[in-house]
């Protein structure tokens, strides 16, 4: 396996760049005439493992054993530790319809506590971005989430208008002024939001830029976090368990089960 610089994969109408060495974050998503993702080295699209958004005071527990991660989001851990390290390219597998496809891995080390690896395939076609992220341990058996956390634009920059953010979930996680779930879940509330949402039937998320563009992303797992707090970006993130996680709803990652998700972004133009 080699670590390059970057990696683009193209197709008619969409172009997509991965950046191996900060972190296989996307730098970029092209469609047509629209860049959808925040430029710069800590934002485009980054993965989230082995952990997603923030851990209370950076503690967890695996049986008995209690771990300390570092305070990246004082008092708390956040965002996992893949996206801080140089991932490896890796042979990526065929498509079945010729899709253009790129694979990425990333072996567990210091801070987190466990050895294992973390991949991450991609599939870009002309309306859809397909990401896979997946866990496996190398011995023993850890508590572990992974999801994507993009940062797209507010506003596309051609003259249009800006974002609207559609979705009905199931509940809200309330928010404590930590900003961490309290453990109560709640009716959806109005934005602005940096919460997280349930979508028990899986997240189905709408973005519409009116009059250019309809991105709609979707997840089999459950758990949404939408943050549309800041002027000029929004994100939506899906991944496998709420904020603090590794402590309320953590999924075991097994020698024989690894953690495994997926989601797509599916896109037309208006």
């Amino acid at each position: 396996m080699t670590t390059a610089p970057e990696t683009t994969l193209t197709t008619r109408t969409s172009s997509l760049t991965v950046r191996p060495d900060l972190g296989a974050r996307l730098s970029s998503l092209r469609v047509g005439e629209y860049e959808l993702l925040r430029p710069g080295d800590h934002y485009g699209s980054f993965p989230m493992a082995p952990f997603c958004g923030r851990t209370r005071d950076g503690r967890f527990t695996n049986g008995g054993t209690i771990h300390q991660l570092p305070l990246n989001d004082d008092p708390n851990a956040i965002h996992g530790t893949a996206r801080d390290h140089q991932w490896a390219t890796a042979p990526a597998p065929e498509s079945e319809d010729g899709r253009p496809t790129a694979a990425f891995t990333y072996d567990l080390a210091e801070p987190w506590p466990y050895t294992g690896r973390v991949t991450q395939l991609m599939e870009l076609g002309e309306d859809a971005l397909t990401l896979r992220m997946g866990i496996e341990t190398y011995g023993d058996s850890f508590p572990g989430q992974v999801g994507w956390h993009p940062w797209f634009r507010r506003n596309l920059g051609k003259g249009g208008e800006d974002v609207r953010i559609a979705f009905q979930p199931g509940w809200q996680e309330e928010r404590g002024a930590d900003h961490l779930p309290t453990g109560r879940r709640i009716d959806p509330l109005p934005g602005p939001w940096d919460d997280c949402f349930g979508m028990p039937d899986g997240v189905t998320v709408l973005l519409t830029w009116p009059g250019e563009l309809e991105l709609t992303v979707t997840s089999a797992e459950k758990w949404v976090v939408v943050y549309d707090e800041q002027a000029d970006w929004v994100c939506v993130e899906p991944q496998t368990g709420p904020p603090n996680g590794l402590n309320s709803q953590p999924r075991l990652i097994t020698p024989i089960e690894p953690l495994e998700a997926s989601t797509t972004w599916s896109w037309r133009l208006l």
